[in-house]
């Protein structure tokens, strides 16, 4: 069964077609990459995978679950226990510790915490120490930290994972970068990265680009970020985005 299996998807704003007919399958323990200019539609795609918004037609399966068919309460709770996003602003709650914000979503399903699991994930995302932190006493790398063991705690079928580095230093994006792709090694949980960024993309295992709302060109990056930008460039140069074009991601 696949991990996530988008076919057909459509979503328009207003006369603007953002994703027309978009196809996209990602296999169990599998690590892809989706890149377009600004406004083609990759943040789109993954908030109607997390439930986060509504597709005009077609379907998103998640481990075999249609999660364009769910209500928005039903989402929610699907979404605590199989989807893991993460999001380029972190979206960390201020007012709870590390260690609260890593566990939130299977304490609002009023499911077990495993202390062990947690203790693991602490240790491998080098966060060991901040456990009773509040966010506002970390950096950008250490939130997005906080918010990748979120995403992994409660075991999800996927990651979704929008510009997590976006707001990063070189550095910090660097080894974010690294981490996920070792996460992803160990875990076994399949992971979608949005990006700009060819350096990030180059970690997954496949880089999907995506243009005109649907997957344009598949390919494998094998680590060589020259390699991506050069396929970018190749695939976007003759189709330059309008500057006056309003940005829906």
């Amino acid at each position: 069964m696949d991990a996530l299996n988008a076919t057909d998807v459509c979503r328009a704003y207003g006369p603007r077609k953002v994703l027309d007919g978009f196809c996209l399958t990602l296999a169990p323990g599998e690590f892809a990459a989706l890149m377009g200019p600004s406004g083609s539609g990759k943040s789109t795609f993954l908030n109607i995978a997390a439930g986060l918004a509504r597709a005009d037609s077609g379907r998103v399966e998640i481990g075999g679950a249609d999660v364009t068919a769910m209500g928005d309460g039903a989402a929610t709770r699907f979404r605590r226990r199989h989807v893991g996003v993460v999001f380029q602003a972190y979206n960390l709650l201020e007012a709870y510790t590390v260690e609260e914000n890593i566990v939130m979503p299977v304490r609002l399903d009023r499911a077990r915490v495993d202390r062990a699991r947690l203790a693991r994930l602490v240790e491998a995302l080098g966060l060991g120490g901040l456990e009773k932190r509040h966010p506002a006493g970390l950096s950008g790398g250490e939130r997005q930290r906080v918010a990748i063991a979120r995403a992994l705690f409660a075991k999800p079928d996927v990651i979704l994972a929008d510009e997590p580095t976006g707001n990063l230093d070189m550095k910090s994006a660097r080894e974010i970068c690294a981490l996920m792709k070792s996460l992803n090694e160990t875990e076994h949980c399949a992971m979608l990265l949005v990006t700009h960024d060819p350096v990030v993309a180059a970690n997954a295992g496949t880089v999907h680009f995506l243009r005109d709302g649907r997957v344009a060109e598949s390919f494998a990056p094998c680590g060589d970020p020259a390699e991506v930008s050069r396929r970018y460039l190749a695939a976007f140069a003759a189709k330059p985005v309008d500057p006056a074009g309003k940005d829906f991601q």
